[in-house]
């Protein structure tokens, strides 16, 4: 029999106030912390998303998580949003379905709950996957900008230790599919699909996932495969953000 696989959240390093769990959790990747190695904190001086923005939550409101995955598979940041939109479902009080808005965001009736941000050093094998859950979030305390697009899941601040703990369960379940499964199930939830799109290189209309996990966009100019980068929704006049 092959041995089992190591435990999601074990070691766990949970901090009151941290600049950033992302950046503490590859500071011990980087010196050797194994598989699974979960590091938290009640809240971030310096917690980013992607493009380098600033991910903004009261203290003790949010679950914000960073875990340390060696040999990571290719469809890592994927995956995660497949596994955080399945607990976000689950835990909503409100009962709303969840999306997955490529590549890294979940969606509650379109706004962003949830916000995912993978880094790490592939010659070394391992990545750090980060993890922002608006679990118990005022939205009135983010001001109105941030409010606007904001969700919460509407719970109390004693719901976040438990968020934490279904979302390794869900993360564990998710980790070991199959590239096809994986895709599967981020196709049921794809918040992108016969949605106008826009990023920096365009706009035109999503028409999927390929196998590659890129996003596939039909233009005026033809088909094209994204694999990174920022896309946004276009409103019908194709302006707005997403």
């Amino acid at each position: 029999m092959s041995a089992p696989a190591p435990e999601l959240g074990v070691p766990r390093l949970h901090l009151q106030q941290v600049d950033s769990t992302n950046l503490r959790a590859r500071r011990l990747a980087a010196a050797g912390a194994p598989h699974g190695t979960l590091v938290t904190a009640e809240a971030q001086t310096a917690g980013r998303g992607r493009q380098g923005r600033h991910w903004s939550a009261p203290a003790g409101s949010a679950l914000l998580a960073s875990l340390i995955v060696r040999r990571p598979p290719p469809l890592l940041s994927l995956a995660a949003g497949v596994a955080v939109a399945a607990v976000a479902e689950r835990l909503d009080r409100a009962g709303r379905a969840a999306a997955v808005k490529w590549p890294n965001d979940v969606l509650l009736d379109g706004r962003k709950v949830a916000g995912i941000l993978v880094e790490g050093r592939p010659q070394d094998r391992w990545a750090v996957l980060g993890v922002g859950l608006n679990v118990a979030v005022e939205l009135g305390s983010l001001g109105p900008e941030l409010g606007e697009r904001a969700a919460t899941l509407g719970l109390g601040s004693e719901a976040v230790e438990d968020a934490l703990a279904q979302l390794l369960a869900e993360l564990g379940r998710v980790l070991a599919l199959d590239a096809g499964q994986v895709l599967a199930e981020l196709r049921a939830r794809d918040a992108l699909r016969g949605r106008a799109v826009g990023w920096a290189g365009g706009s035109g209309t999503a028409t999927g996932i390929d196998a590659h996990g890129r996003l596939l966009v039909r233009t005026d100019h033809g088909d094209v495969a994204l694999d990174a980068g920022e896309v946004h929704l276009a409103s019908p006049r194709g302006a707005g953000r997403g």
